[in-house]
């Protein structure tokens, strides 16, 4: 009896130290969680919204921060960076085109503003894409499809202004919107790429002609220099041979006497006649002509010479205003 009483007694210590094991665990617990949830942290670029008993108590800023465990919350752990948004809009030009429109919006919560930006938008991307949406469609239904790539920065500053009205009341602050390209149909693309061919295609035909026209002016100019110059060589070269012969008629007359210039003219011309076919034969490059070699046609050719000579030289004479006009050659006998 005795000795079930000392078990009875045994166990119920036993007992007892595992109710006080239980205890002392649970208060430790609780009073590392006290400890321990008292102390939060907030990285640098952002804020923490605490709630306290689900109603909204403070914004809690970077560095270590104090709460009172079991009845503070943080709820919601706000981003200040600068932050991107891609969106795509399909609208119809004012020429009937259809385009899609991509736009990056930059934006961020003003520090200043977190409870709004919290508390206002459920949902803040699908917001700025509805205003983005509305704003483009207000823009480009306006305008052709050339209007519109040439006024791409004014859409994009327009939508960056139209959204930073209308957000900075959510506590949102826009820092920048782009429009990265305008993208319109593929055949509309292939259309205007035959355009801009064709009328590069036009200016290159317009260009070169242009050039072959300038090419064959100055030619025509150089070659209408060339025949004048090459006249007036012909007729100083005439000159030069008229001059000569007579030089040459003046001496032989004064030297030989009873001579009278038309002897003179006789001899020169026939000495000039037997030199030419001693060149005509003397070379294999020369062309072959046929010459009358009886002495009736020696003298008939010899007085043609002789008339065409003074003839040349009267005319010559008449135009430089140092006598009259030649006369006609005689007749031939």
């Amino acid at each position: 009896m005795v000795y079930l009483l000392a078990e009875l007694s045994e166990a119920r210590m036993d007992i007892g130290s595992v109710i006080l094991l239980v205890v002392g665990a649970v208060v430790v617990i609780f009073v590392l969680g006290i400890f321990f949830g008292s102390f939060f942290t907030v990285e640098q670029a952002h804020a923490k919204i605490i709630q306290r008993l689900g109603k909204f108590s403070r914004i809690a800023q970077p560095g270590l921060n104090f709460k009172l465990p079991y009845l503070d919350t943080v709820v919601a752990n706000i981003s200040l960076q600068v932050q991107q948004l891609d969106v795509k809009v399909e609208t119809k030009t004012k020429d009937n085109v259809f385009v899609i429109i991509p736009i990056a919006v930059q934006y961020k919560v003003a520090p200043d503003k977190v409870y709004d930006a919290f508390y206002k938008l459920s949902d803040p991307v699908k917001q700025i894409e509805s205003f983005v949406y509305n704003c483009i469609l207000g823009h480009v239904p306006k305008l052709t499809l050339d209007e519109t790539f040439d006024q791409q920065s004014q859409i994009a500053v327009d939508v960056k202004n139209s959204l930073d009205a209308s957000m900075a009341e959510f506590g949102y602050s826009i820092v920048k919107s782009l429009i990265t390209d305008i993208v319109p149909d593929e055949k509309v693309k292939a259309a205007m790429n035959d355009i801009n061919a064709a009328a590069r295609e036009r200016e290159a035909t317009v260009s070169r002609a242009e050039t072959e026209k300038l090419l064959l002016v100055k030619k025509a100019e150089a070659d209408a220099e060339s025949k004048r110059l090459q006249g007036e060589g012909i007729a100083n070269q005439r000159k030069a041979i008229i001059e000569g012969l007579r030089d040459s008629i003046e001496k032989f007359s004064a030297s030989v006497e009873g001579a009278t210039p038309k002897d003179a003219m006789s001899m020169v011309l026939l000495t000039q006649y037997f030199d030419t076919l001693k060149e005509v034969a003397g070379t294999n490059r020369s062309n072959t002509i046929l010459m009358p070699h009886t002495p009736n046609a020696l003298a008939e050719l010899m007085e043609q010479f002789r008339t065409t000579l003074i003839t040349g030289e009267l005319a010559t004479k008449g135009a430089d205003g140092q006598g009259a006009p030649a006369p006609s050659p005689s007749p031939r006998s």
